[in-house]
């Protein structure tokens, strides 16, 4: 059924009350599972129903990014699970008129070792799409985009929870018999100030002929006062963990919403040019590189790639900053930082901007490590492993953002990179880090055992490889100073599952740090390096930014 159609429907049917509102599902023993709803009850549920048609509505001015990363795991005696392969998937989805997935295609220049074979790709893709899209992961963003209602469903109520500061009300959903196919099946939680379901677990019942769901765990955000949208989905089914995260609501605002902030912000006033009149040869070209640069990073934040500044560029930086007054570098210029906001774990250096991915973050155990992989871009600019300058003229940027790992080339090749290397073992050995690289040996060993069974999560979409076409991490070197790789000491952990540094907002398109207390390790089975884990959230009520701070309030924390 058309979106269209589902917006006119109306919200419940004209079946007598008793049916709509689960009155009377009582057994003679008053002890059924569907004993009856409190008028309050009934009133919430109501609401929440309405609260879905009005997420519809929401969303279709809005296209987000939706990027998901797949796991496939088999057993195992010593760690309870381990990946054997994996896939990654990155689009945007358009919920105008109908729901349509747009995936980002991959760079037409790979390594090449790390890609996987074509065969299985083209399985993994079929699976992925017939399962999780347009059916699947579609509706895994909602409920029931056609019917949420009392005509179709039947409701127990369980307790009364918190999910972080925002307090909710709980409930189990069944489909009504013969209500059709595809029909939630699991529990909600409804928060209790303008009845939002904020998170639902479960699956869809009577896929049909190819069975095509499974379970998932989806949570939204408080975005915007009174809204909330998806921004999360776990799934994790039959020999499998997925994680989905949504992104970039920003990008499509209702045409009042552009009018007031266009209305409400001055445009900063132009700054009149202090520096001499002229520019010589050399700053002539510096300049053209800056423009390059600058090009890039405004394509890639346009695309929903890079994001936006953000308090933690200053971690960074300021780890950057000890890089260089370590080695006393002379550089072309102030050199930046920025985060990329995929999972796959890469690195890049974007004129004097050096970018790390989400996934390569939240990877890394330690500060010490995190210095590493700063020190390898930073040898590259220190290197003049320059920019193409092409990207100075902006018509070359003007392409689908779904090509933008096509026209957007920022890997070194394996000859600079190799020189690199070397830069960066000195640049990381001149630094107060010096005698921690044991430390950064343990994380490449780490990944050295892995690496044939997450080949999807090394493969880079814009720059660097942590792996050389030769399948030794590029930074192998720091292994010989690290201690053996003791898989059943819980006091070395060589690297971290992902997600355990940062959040997306997603609306803002930031990111922001976690704080949380780290759990006990009690067996080699916790400490689950690049696996995919579940999600949850700490959600929190959207606040109206204060001026001069954030953009706005963050809609959850781990």
């Amino acid at each position: 059924m058309a979106i269209a159609s589902v917006l006119a429907l109306v919200l419940f049917s004209g079946s007598p009350l008793h049916a709509l509102f689960g009155f009377g599902h009582k057994n003679k023993s008053g002890s059924g599972p569907y004993p009856t709803l409190t008028p309050d009850q009934v009133s919430l549920l109501r609401r929440a129903a309405y609260r879905e048609k009005f997420l519809i509505q929401v969303i279709q001015q809005h296209t987000p990014l939706i990027q998901t990363y797949l796991q496939h795991m088999r057993p195992d005696r010593q760690l309870g699970a381990v990946p054997t392969s994996d896939l990654y998937l990155l689009g945007r989805v358009d919920f105008q008129g109908r729901f349509n997935d747009v995936l980002y295609k991959k760079p037409a220049v790979t390594s090449g070792a790390l890609d996987l074979p074509a065969n299985l790709l083209d399985k993994l893709t079929g699976v992925f799409r017939l399962r999780m899209a347009p059916n699947g992961f579609m509706d895994m963003m909602f409920i029931d985009y056609r019917s949420f209602d009392f005509a179709h469903y039947r409701f127990r109520f369980i307790r009364r929870e918190f999910l972080g500061s925002v307090r909710t009300l709980v409930f189990d959903v069944t489909p009504r018999s013969g209500s059709g196919r595809g029909r939630f099946a699991g529990r909600i939680w409804i928060e209790d100030q303008d009845a939002n379901i904020v998170r639902y677990t479960g699956t869809f019942t009577h896929a049909g002929f190819h069975n095509a769901y499974f379970h998932f765990d989806s949570w939204r955000g408080n975005v915007q006062p009174s809204v909330w949208l998806p921004m999360a989905i776990y799934v994790e089914d039959r020999d499998f963990r997925a994680q989905s995260h949504i992104w970039g609501y920003g990008f499509r605002l209702p045409a009042a919403v552009v009018a007031d902030n266009q209305a409400d912000a001055a445009e900063p006033a132009e700054q009149p040019d202090t520096g001499p009149q002229d520019l010589s040869p050399l700053q002539a070209q510096r300049a053209w590189e800056t423009q390059s640069e600058q090009n890039v990073l405004d394509r890639l934040t346009q695309a929903g790639l890079l994001a936006n500044p953000s308090d933690f560029d200053t971690v960074l930086q300021t780890v950057t900053n000890n890089l260089i007054l370590g080695s006393n570098l002379a550089l072309p210029g102030d050199v930046h930082c920025r985060v990329l906001l995929t999972s796959t774990l890469e690195s890049l250096a974007i004129g004097n901007t050096i970018v790390l991915s989400k996934g390569l973050i939240d990877v890394l155990p330690n500060e010490e490590d995190l210095a590493a992989m700063l020190s390898f871009q930073l040898a590259h600019i220190a290197l003049r492993h320059s920019i193409d300058t092409r990207y100075a003229f902006s018509d070359r940027l003007y392409f689908p953002d779904e090509n933008t790992f096509q026209y957007i080339l920022m890997g070194h090749s394996p000859a600079q990179n190799q020189e690199a290397v070397a830069k960066a073992i000195d640049i990381f050995h001149a630094s107060i880090y010096a005698n921690k690289a044991a430390s950064v040996g343990l994380f490449f060993a780490q990944l050295a055992q892995v690496q044939h069974h997450i080949p999807a999560l090394l493969s880079p979409r814009l720059g660097d490889s942590l792996m050389s076409p030769g399948g030794a991490p590029w930074l192998a070197a720091f292994e010989q100073q690290a201690p053996p790789l003791q898989i059943e000491n819980l006091q070395q952990v060589a690297a971290l599952p992902l997600g355990s540094h940062l959040r997306i907002d997603p609306w803002t398109d930031e990111v922001f740090s976690l704080h949380f207390s780290p759990a006990q390790l009690l067996s080699a089975r916790d400490k689950m390096p690049f696996q995919v884990t579940p999600i949850y959230y700490r959600l929190q009520r959207f606040t109206a930014p204060e001026a001069g701070g954030p953009s706005s309030t963050p809609a959850a924390e781990h």
